[in-house]
């Protein structure tokens, strides 16, 4: 009869799992557990107070959608204040191009009224990028974790949402030190969530190049498809390694 040990494994997110190791012989399915490929924060790098909250807990948001703004009624009028005085740069230069073709101005003074212009419209570029830093936009598509804040707060370049990427997932294991160079890259295996009985195809992704020499064993990352969110994050599952 072959004996199954129990140790704890450190997985993505700090969640401890006691995962069972087998000889390479005796394996036959392995303790797994399936999270998110990524997860950010996101946030706002300015003060403010929150005028607007778009997304909540459980929405699917997509990259680049805006999720939340913060009230930005000056910033929005110093925008249209500089974008008025760039225009009329613009106009200004062009009449007196014609001017100086008829040599009723000097080339010096349209080269200043040319360089005015420039840094009026550098000046509207800058005013709406800090205009930008006033919405906060989705880096990822993905699922809306947490919502911090909420309409009306006080925020001080802090964190108001946690989104998760869950397509792909990831499946973290950990196996024992006699798989070793069986396990490589690209290889796909079969995973089996809890709450599923359907076996899914994962790939591996990542093998750790050095073995833990207190447990004897190392990591592997498997990448699992996840195209419509059907499987949860957060759930066990099983990986069938074979030779």
């Amino acid at each position: 009869m072959i004996k199954s040990l129990t140790r704890p494994g450190l997985l993505a997110g700090g969640l401890l799992l006691a995962l069972p190791v087998w000889s390479w012989a005796a394996a036959a399915a392995t303790t797994c557990l399936i999270v998110p490929s990524l997860e950010v924060n996101v946030g706002t790098p300015v003060d403010g107070v929150l005028g607007q909250v778009l997304a909540d807990r459980g929405d699917v948001v997509r990259a680049g959608q805006l999720l939340a703004r913060l009230q930005s009624g000056v910033e929005e009028a110093a925008v249209e204040y500089q974008a008025a005085k760039a225009q009329f740069g613009a106009r200004k230069v062009q009449r007196n191009q014609e001017l100086q073709k008829k040599q009723l101005i000097s080339s010096q003074e349209l080269d200043e009224m040319s360089t005015e212009y420039k840094l009026s419209e550098l000046e509207l570029k800058e005013r709406r990028e800090q205009l930008r830093l006033r919405s906060l936009f989705s880096p990822i598509n993905g699922v809306v974790v947490d919502r911090y804040r909420q309409r009306g707060d006080l925020v001080k370049q802090e964190r108001i949402y946690r989104i998760a990427q869950l397509d792909p997932l990831y499946v973290e294991t950990v196996v024992p030190a006699a798989m070793f160079g069986k396990i490589r890259s690209g290889q796909s295996y079969d995973v089996t969530p809890q709450l599923s009985t359907t076996p899914l195809k994962a790939r591996v992704a990542n093998v750790d190049k050095v073995i833990d020499a207190g447990s004897g064993s190392f990591r592997v990352r498997l990448v699992l498809p996840n195209p419509k969110y059907a499987l949860p994050s957060g759930q066990r599952c099983k990986v069938a390694f074979s030779e």
